[in-house]
């Protein structure tokens, strides 16, 4: 069956054999340069990770070839670890649980109701964002000693909650601007109430948004130090300042260290991988506009 004219025009001519060749380069050099800039990033992550393994006394050898070994994630529970380990994921949760209870409707009243000062609301709660966390230490420690607050989990979590709320009121105030309000008319219509139609129309597509923003919360609680060191002592210690433990005047135990950190990274690499879906979906909405 002869071919006809325009079907012949749309035909692309082939390339030089030197273009391909050129083309060819250009790939391989992009995915060499992709994977180097990824070895890179890893490195101090995978470095950390094998001196967990080693013999405590092999832990700064360069030596690639060793025996692996638990002792260090032994000797991790042996020196109360656990008990930080436990107080960081009970203070990270309940910290973010609280701040997207009360963040959330917050983002929506925000987005939905137009009164006066609405803009000024919005701008005094990003102001809580501004200010560098060393200058409210002495109050939450005076207000906290006052309060019999001082090295516990509650005051741990007020703190966090505290910074939480004004990214949970930011980042969710946008997504909810970004759902028409005709959803929610044509609920209204009918008969659902404001708040069923919040909770079965609207919050349901927000929740790339809700993972997004959890997820941010959690890693803030997660991996504070500052205040955690400030704020405890002895019963709410969490995971990063028990790190602080292994840095002792008679020698640095390494191996305890890098263990403990591997720890620390664990449970924010298993909770960014399980929502990796929503949580790209949520960071990059509203980067192209229609």
């Amino acid at each position: 069956m002869p071919m006809h004219a325009e079907t012949w025009h749309n035909v692309p001519p082939s390339l030089p054999l030197w273009q391909r060749a050129v083309q060819g380069a250009q790939r391989h050099l992009r995915s060499t340069a992709a994977v180097l800039v990824l070895v890179l990033v890893l490195l101090p992550f995978l470095w950390m990770l094998q001196m967990a393994f080693r013999p405590a006394g092999d832990a700064l050898s360069l030596d690639l070839v060793f025996s692996p070994t638990l002792e260090a994630f032994a000797g991790l529970w042996q020196d109360n670890f656990a008990r930080s380990f436990g107080n960081s994921l009970l203070v990270s949760v309940l910290s973010t649980g609280l701040s997207l209870l009360l963040g959330v409707p917050a983002a929506y009243a925000l987005s939905r109701w137009r009164f006066k000062q609405r803009r000024q609301v919005a701008l005094w709660v990003l102001c809580t964002r501004m200010a560098p966390p060393i200058a409210f230490t002495i109050p939450f420690f005076l207000a906290f000693r006052w309060l019999g607050l001082l090295d516990s989990v509650w005051g741990l979590v007020l703190v966090y909650l505290t910074f939480n709320l004004a990214i949970v009121i930011w980042m969710m105030q946008g997504f909810f601007e970004a759902i028409p309000t005709a959803l929610e008319e044509a609920a209204w219509m009918d008969g659902c109430s404001i708040w069923s139609a919040f909770w079965h129309v609207t919050l349901p597509l927000t929740r790339p948004g809700l993972v997004a923003t959890a997820v941010l919360c959690f890693i803030f609680s997660w991996s504070d130090f500052f205040f955690a060191l400030i704020l405890t002592r002895t019963q709410a210690v969490t995971a990063p300042v028990a790190i602080v433990n292994f840095l002792q005047y008679d020698g640095w135990e390494w191996t305890k260290i890098a263990a403990a950190g591997t720890m620390v990274m664990l449970p924010v690499l298993l909770f960014t991988v399980l929502v990796r879906k929503y949580l790209v979906h949520g960071l990059t909405a509203g980067g192209v506009k229609d």
